[in-house]
């Protein structure tokens, strides 16, 4: 938290970055909710023989919450300062990119499974 300290932000700065952090962390528990309502719907409806798929999409929809609280975490330490060669404090903003790789290799991951269980089901 020292960084997230560290950087001097407006209020309209602050401001922004409050509703940027709300925006993404509920679009990441909306997704992770409609996977799992995904995942219900297919082990109640349809038989055992697409219950791998919703296994599949039930952890799926695990992965993308947890993801979500990790980009939450990493939402504090956006902001910092750090001294350049020159010796003067910079104002350092980083993304989150790290959060964005993992759940584009999730996804794809989830994908290929899917793939790969849709498959199998036609044998």
């Amino acid at each position: 938290m020292h960084r997230a300290r560290s950087a001097v932000l407006t209020n309209d700065e602050i401001v922004e970055v409050r509703a940027a952090q709300r925006t993404f962390e509920g679009a990441y528990v909306r997704t992770a909710l409609s996977q799992f309502s995904f995942a219900l719907v297919v082990l109640k409806i349809f038989t055992a023989e697409f219950y791998s798929i919703g296994a599949l999409f039930a952890i799926y929809g695990t992965g993308v919450l947890i993801i979500g609280l990790f980009r939450r975490s990493q939402g504090n330490r956006q902001f910092f300062s750090e001294v350049g060669e020159d010796g003067v404090h910079r104002p350092k903003f980083r993304t989150s990119g790290n959060a964005v790789v993992v759940l584009t290799a999730l996804s794809v991951a989830a994908y290929v499974c899917l793939i790969g269980l849709t498959l199998t089901l036609q044998t």
